[in-house]
């Protein structure tokens, strides 16, 4: 560490006055960054002082070390951060940018204890926005309600028979729509479900308003589309709301075509205020013509474009995660491959050759084998295993898989709190046989798998260290259960805090400019008002952001 500093401080007196100009100096605070290579040989180190030349870091160290060089300073470069707390920027490694930004204008049913509790809030919702066409909201979840049942059209008829109402559930993969949405969508008791989704079905054999994954798309396809314009009004509300809580760049998981030509937009007037790594949807019509144009980087890294998503089953919670065995709750399912393994093939052979790196939603152990299966086809057959491909989720492994990971050098993309909200229904979906390969944190830590943490908002909330909190704890924020959720599994914080920064960086291939706060990277750090390492970590998820900085410029501070 004291010749990384050294370095630094070299490096600067080689500049002269020159750089002194373009200098700031924070001082007076206790930082803690990852340093050296991804993984678990990276050493956490602490530092009081910061040099930042043109929105980088120019050199870290003691208030002593750098004051060799400081003197030539103006007061006003200087900025006392007054005893507080630095981290280098935390990065979630997969979100969905729009659609947090659109759930911030929806009704929002979260925080719904039941059925009706849901319809009321929606009842509320729908009372502010009359003039809105469709009524549109998301977050419920029934595993959350006093009766843990799917909901049903007739009580969003109640609301209104005459305007659709289209609610999506808390992870995406169902949605709750009333008689008019399915009216319009054309769903009716002789409708088929589609390949990949179920239309749910009464006694009767009528639509009781939940569609699950694939049939979500005949109600959406009747949704008019947003603009270019209202997307970037739900962009911009998605990147303060990510800066308040310390974000400084997000893996966007699946941009389609007209969402990644505002992102390019946004990028090209300077009106990115955070990073962005867009994963191409590979649902996009447009996919073929993208990939042709090669990868993109703006020239301020605000924004990278080489990557694609891919869904493969659908969650948990709708019981859409594709599974080798049955549910342990419903014999007769086995969940959904919302893509199947043909078409995956497919899309592999499509896009290796362009250089991209591919990032497959998996699920249920048999959407995770799936997925390696098919990895390991395509680097024997066109190769592309240098891409640094990862699995999303990478949630419930069969033991035999894991290693794996490591052997085909697959990144394991992971979301702390979705442990922390499945642990009231996990076991009830599996059994508790197959939860020695779920949610494996540590197993995958111990045999050098890369794990980039996330949050995959809006699916849970943005907030970074309630993940930090969960994959530290393994419990909820009421912290239960009492020493933690299978605690076997749960990370240090340094582990959780490398799976937030330098190995998410890693997994987007940009550690050599984002992750740690080390000389020559940009200088994207958060102040804080306590100290993670030294706070009970039961308590660490309250963490207050007092500042978010991207490339040394604040672009968020607390009032």
């Amino acid at each position: 560490m004291r010749i990384l500093r050294l370095i630094g401080i070299v490096l600067l007196m080689l500049h002269s006055a020159t750089v002194f100009a373009q200098t700031v100096f924070f001082h007076n605070f206790n930082g803690y960054t990852l340093t050296g290579n991804p993984g678990n040989e990276a050493v956490l180190v602490k530092f009081d002082a910061m040099l930042i030349r043109d929105g980088k870091v120019a050199a870290i160290g003691t208030l002593a070390e750098l004051e060799s060089v400081y003197g030539a300073l103006t007061k006003e470069q200087r900025v006392n951060l007054n005893g507080k707390f630095v981290l280098p920027g935390l990065i979630d490694a997969h979100g969905h940018v729009l659609g947090l930004g659109q759930n911030l204008m929806l009704a929002d049913l979260r925080d719904a204890t039941s059925q009706s509790d849901a319809v009321a809030m929606v009842a509320k919702f729908a009372q502010g926005t009359p003039g809105a066409d469709w009524i549109l909201g998301r977050g419920w979840n029934q595993e959350n309600w006093t009766v843990k049942q799917f909901p049903s059209a007739e009580s969003l008829d109640e609301i209104s028979s005459d305007k659709p109402i289209y609610l999506t559930r808390v992870d995406g993969h169902a949605a709750w729509a009333n008689s008019k949405a399915l009216e319009i969508a054309g769903i009716t008791a002789d409708t088929v479900s589609p390949d990949g989704g179920e239309i749910i079905r009464d006694a009767q054999g009528n639509p009781t308003g939940v569609l699950i994954d694939n049939a979500m798309n005949l109600v959406e396809q009747k949704i008019p589309a947003t603009s270019a314009q209202q997307q970037e009004e739900a962009l911009k509300l998605a990147f303060n709301h990510l800066l308040e809580r310390g974000i400084t760049g997000v893996h966007d998981a699946g941009v389609d075509a007209l969402t990644l030509s505002v992102y390019k937009d946004l990028a090209a007037k300077q009106n990115m205020p955070l990073r962005i790594y867009a994963m191409l949807s590979a649902t996009e019509p447009k996919l073929p013509e993208l990939l042709d144009a090669g990868h993109y980087v703006s020239a301020d890294d605000k924004l990278t474009v080489r990557s694609v998503k891919i869904y493969g089953d659908g969650a948990l919670g709708s019981r859409g995660a594709a599974l080798l065995k049955p549910y342990h709750d419903a014999p007769d399912q086995h969940g959904l491959m919302v893509t199947s393994q043909e078409r995956i093939r497919e899309l592999y052979e499509l896009i290796i050759p362009h250089g991209f790196q591919i990032n497959t939603h998996a699920i249920g152990d048999r959407a995770n084998r799936i997925v390696l299966d098919e990895y390991e086809h395509a680097f024997e057959t066109i190769g592309g295993r240098n891409l640094r491909h990862r699995i999303e989720h990478s949630q419930i492994v069969h033991p035999d898989d894991i290693p794996r990971f490591k052997e085909l050098n697959i990144i394991a993309s992971m979301q702390p709190t979705h442990a922390t909200s499945d642990k009231n229904m996990a076991e009830d979906r599996l059994g508790k046989a197959r939860m020695k390969g779920a949610y494996a944190w540590q197993t995958f830590e111990k045999q050098g798998t890369i794990i980039a943490a996330g949050s995959d908002f809006p699916v849970e909330l943005a907030d970074p260290f309630f993940g930090l909190h969960a994959a530290v704890t393994r419990q909820d924020r009421e912290n239960q259960p009492e020493g933690g959720w299978y605690a076997h599994e749960k990370l240090s914080l340094e582990q959780a805090l490398r799976a937030f920064t330098l190995d998410a960086a890693y997994a987007a291939g940009q550690e050599q400019i984002l992750g740690t706060l080390e000389p020559g990277k940009w200088a994207d750090f958060i102040v804080l008002d306590h100290d993670p390492f030294a706070r009970e970590a039961a308590i660490l998820w309250q963490n207050t952001v007092n500042a978010t900085y991207v490339a040394g410029k604040a672009e968020y501070q607390s009032k």
